[in-house]
């Protein structure tokens, strides 16, 4: 699931626009691959603050069982690193030294992984009712996603960076390979298997809490004050078509309307006496006057779409409708 689209910017160097048309090449196959499935969720462009560092991540995917951070590389002609991990690359027929994405990507997810150990509490669940689980134990990877053209002299890159870099065509392959997903029955009777994961109302939390923490970068066109953004120009259909002008417009922002809900109890109409409960299907309320359940799941009260899911933050019930981007407070 796409939670934040490429925030696209002003270029006027072909540096930069060569550095934003691989970063919506990167974000073309995130969206092809990932868009409908529930249980990753991509944020990119994510830029946030934490005890006064600021942290800019390409790609940001988060799924049950941990966290992978994408850095993207605009690189044209040859690509080597040497035995101390030190890049160069060639640039009209000239060899040049360059910073590591690899290293950028490392202090970006120290960096990350601060911000959720202190807000741990605001998103994931106790052990056993006991404990407060952590990120700790979670599953940490970053890769570099370089352009397609480029040419990656494999024989002396050192393994641990060969197996981090890879070429933007080939990156789902790899996140595939790096995630392993699993369904619930395959991590029941797959022991050797051990690693935590987060439930869905986790996955929830943690994107929402992700998304508030981000900082928008500054656009040519400002938006309505009033609108949040999440969403920016749609990406193309076609990595070869994508075209980086010197100066996008953002599209319309995503509504965020929190407009009071008509949630009520299915069976006896009662709309105040209940309470939110969360099951095998999802979130409900159960009803303290007849004693039923009802879905929080509902139709889109602005489109009467039915693509809407709920999530929740802290004490907040939130319907939110895939189709139209709208919001509706639930409880």
């Amino acid at each position: 699931m796409i939670l934040k689209t490429k925030s696209l910017q002003s270029s006027k160097t072909p540096q930069s626009i060569a550095g934003q048309k691989q970063e919506q090449s990167v974000a073309f196959f995130l969206r092809r691959a990932f868009k409908t499935h529930k249980q990753v969720l991509v944020i990119n462009d994510f830029k946030f603050t934490f005890n006064d560092e600021t942290a800019q991540i390409d790609h940001l995917i988060i799924y049950p069982y941990g966290f992978v951070l994408i850095e993207s590389k605009s690189i044209k002609g040859h690509v080597k690193v040497n035995k101390q991990e030190e890049w160069t690359r060639s640039h009209n027929n000239k060899w040049q030294g360059m910073a590591s994405p690899i290293k950028q990507v490392e202090l970006q997810q120290a960096l990350l992984r601060e911000l959720l150990k202190e807000h741990k509490s605001e998103m994931l669940g106790k052990l056993l009712g006991v404990k407060q689980q952590g990120f700790n134990m979670r599953c940490w990877d970053h890769l570099c996603a370089i352009s397609s053209d480029a040419v990656i002299d494999r024989k002396t890159i050192p393994a641990a960076i060969s197996d981090k870099l890879v070429k933007s065509e080939f990156l789902v392959d790899k996140l595939n390979k790096v995630m392993n997903i699993k369904n619930r029955f395959m991590r029941v009777v797959n022991f050797s298997d051990t690693r935590p994961f987060f439930s869905e109302e986790e996955l929830d939390s943690i994107g929402s809490f992700l998304l508030k923490q981000n900082i928008e970068s500054q656009q040519i066109e400002p938006t309505a004050a009033n609108s949040t953004t999440y969403t920016t120009t749609p990406a193309p259909s076609d990595p070869q078509q994508i075209q980086v002008p010197t100066a996008v417009y953002q599209t319309e922002a995503k509504k965020t309307s929190t407009t009071q809900s008509y949630l009520c109890c299915k069976h006896c109409g009662e709309s105040t006496n209940y309470a939110p409960m969360y099951g095998k299907f999802g979130y409900y309320i159960k009803c303290n006057q007849c004693t039923k359940n009802t879905p929080m799941k509902q139709a889109c009260p602005q489109c009467q779409s039915k693509n809407t899911k709920v999530q929740k933050r802290k004490e907040t019930y939130t319907l939110n409708c895939q189709d139209c981007s709208s919001g509706t407070l639930l409880i």
